[in-house]
C-alpha cells in the first residue's frame, strides 16, 4: 500500500476520533455545567483518546465496516454521567441538553469542516491530500454520527431525549417506557437489523443528502 493509499485512512481515523470522543465529552461538560462532576471525576473530561476508547465501537466496528462495505461508524467509551443531579438542578430541560450535547458538536464541527472545504484548493500534493481528506471525512463522519443519533431508538441520545421530553411534558407512560426500553438490549438489536436490512437505505437517507449538501 502506497503512502497516497494511506494518508486518506489516516485522515478518516483521526477524523473519527475527534468525531466520536468530542462527542461523549460534550455529554459531560453539560451534565458538568448542571452540577454533574461524574464524568470530571473519572477522568473522562480529558481530551486523550486513550482514555475513551470502547474495544468494540471505536476498534472492532469501525475495522469491520470499513474493509468489509467501506463504511465507516462507530462509537467511544460512554461518559458517566449522573442523570439525576442534572434533573434536580436544572429540570428535564437540562436532561435533554445533556443528551443533545454530543450531537450539537457533531453539526457544528460539520458545519466548521464544511467551511474550511470551501475555501480549500484541489490537492496537488501529499500535504493538500491529507488535508482536503481529513475536513471531508470532518464532514461525513460528523454528519453521520449527529443525524444517526437523533433516531429514538435506544441506547442512541435520541431516545434519551425523548424520555425526558416526555417527562417534562408529564407523559408518564411514555416516559417509562422509554426508560424501560433503554434499559433493554433489544434497541441494539433493533439497530443492527437496520443497518443490515434495505431499510437502512431509508435510514441513512437524510445522512446523503446533508452530506452532498455540505461537501463540496
Amino acid at each position: 500500500m502506497d503512502l497516497i493509499s494511506i494518508l486518506p485512512i489516516v485522515a478518516m481515523v483521526l477524523a473519527l476520533i475527534i468525531a466520536i470522543v468530542g462527542h461523549e465529552i460534550m455529554h459531560g461538560l453539560m451534565a458538568y455545567r448542571y452540577g454533574d462532576d461524574t464524568a470530571k471525576n473519572a477522568g473522562r473530561l480529558s481530551p486523550n483518546p486513550l482514555l475513551h476508547v470502547d474495544p468494540v465501537g471505536t476498534l472492532l466496528v469501525p475495522a469491520v465496516l470499513y474493509f468489509s462495505t467501506g463504511f465507516l461508524f462507530g462509537w467511544a467509551k460512554p461518559v458517566p454521567v449522573y442523570i439525576r443531579t442534572v434533573i434536580r438542578n436544572g429540570g428535564y430541560l437540562a436532561a435533554i441538553q445533556v443528551s443533545l450535547a454530543g450531537i450539537a458538536y457533531n453539526i457544528a464541527l460539520a458545519l466548521c469542516a464544511s467551511a474550511v472545504l470551501h475555501t480549500l484548493a484541489i490537492p496537488s500534493s501529499m500535504v493538500s491530500l491529507f488535508i482536503y481528506s481529513f475536513f471531508s471525512y470532518l464532514v461525513v463522519i460528523n454528519v453521520i454520527l449527529a443525524l444517526f443519533n437523533l433516531y429514538p431508538i435506544p441506547p442512541l441520545d435520541g431516545s434519551h431525549a425523548l424520555s425526558y421530553f416526555a417527562a417534562w411534558m408529564g407523559w408518564g407512560k411514555v416516559a417509562y417506557w422509554m426508560d424501560r426500553a433503554g434499559r433493554s438490549r433489544y434497541g441494539f438489536v433493533v439497530l443492527v437489523l437496520l443497518i443490515i436490512s434495505p431499510l437502512s437505505a431509508y435510514v441513512f437517507a437524510p445522512m446523503h443528502y446533508f452530506i452532498a449538501l455540505l461537501l463540496p
